[in-house]
């Protein structure tokens, strides 16, 4: 895709028709032109033309000069078109924000469950709730997913948000993090991966999220699971960085005696966990 092609994408992002584009690009290249000349060199129908350059002139992109029986179009200058359009859409998004989120407050549940279906909208939407961080994000997560999230996690560390949590992976990307101690072990028994973030202590996102289009995670305010979620990552840190901690002779003990519960846990029957118990 050539240059000039992504400007028009992203200017149709912006609301402008394919014509107005091509409009407005070929007046920057050669102007002044009449309508007849622009529709020529723009490959626009003359039969649209003019329509597109109303259009243009009262979006203030372009204006109207008339000389003698002829009218020639000169394109607004790019800084100035530029940095009008910002403050136009700066002023509907603070009109939609403030409007939208007085509606929100009156409405709010903080309770409720939101899921989110899809890696790559719960990736995203893990950036848009990073890219507003402004204290602290906390984390439980995987190399393959962190990745995505590097460039906002850099730039909210550059602006002073603490990043604390436990990695899944061999290359550290943060000294903020702690590796899972028994990581090979640990990505060959589990099936699938799974992310817990928390951020500013506001917002909880978990689940899956090695399912491709079936991804699915759960997106919360509610106090009560944001402060489960916090739990869950904390004990994971003092697990592993107490097993760290521990000589070779001593970490052994401390592991061989982690499996047993573990095995315990989700094997024993009753009968048998109450014997473990007594023999402890």
């Amino acid at each position: 895709m050539g240059q000039a092609l992504r400007i028009m994408n992203d200017m149709k992002k912006l609301g402008f028709s394919e014509y107005e584009c091509k409009a407005y690009l070929t007046l920057l290249e050669e102007y002044p032109l009449n309508g007849y000349t622009l529709s020529k060199n723009s490959g626009i129908p003359r039969s649209r033309i003019y329509e597109v350059l109303k259009n243009l002139i009262i979006k203030q992109m372009v204006f109207e000069q008339a000389e003698e029986k002829n009218k020639l179009y000169y394109p607004m200058e790019p800084d100035i078109f530029i940095k009008k359009l910002k403050e136009n859409y700066e002023t509907v998004f603070s009109n939609i924000s403030q409007y939208t989120g007085k509606l929100y407050k009156e409405k709010k549940q903080d309770d409720k469950l939101v899921v989110i279906k899809g890696r790559q909208n719960i990736i995203s939407f893990l950036n848009l709730l990073i890219k507003g961080a402004q204290k602290r994000v906390a984390m439980s997560i995987w190399d393959e997913e962190i990745k995505e999230l590097m460039p906002e996690l850099d730039k909210a560390i550059e602006r002073g948000v603490m990043l604390r949590g436990i990695y899944f992976g061999e290359c550290m990307p943060y000294d903020t993090l702690v590796p899972h101690r028994r990581i090979k072990r640990y990505m060959a028994e589990k099936k699938q991966r799974y992310v817990s973030i928390i951020v500013d202590g506001a917002h909880a996102i978990s689940g899956v999220v090695s399912r491709g289009e079936d991804s699915k995670v759960t997106w919360t305010r509610d106090e009560g699971f944001i402060e489960i979620s916090e739990d869950y990552i904390a004990h994971d840190l003092v697990v592993n960085l107490y097993s760290a901690s521990l000589n070779e002779k001593a970490y052994n003990i401390y592991e061989e005696f982690a499996d047993s519960v573990h095995n315990q846990y989700f094997h024993y029957s009753d009968d048998q966990f109450n014997t473990y118990k007594k023999l402890r």
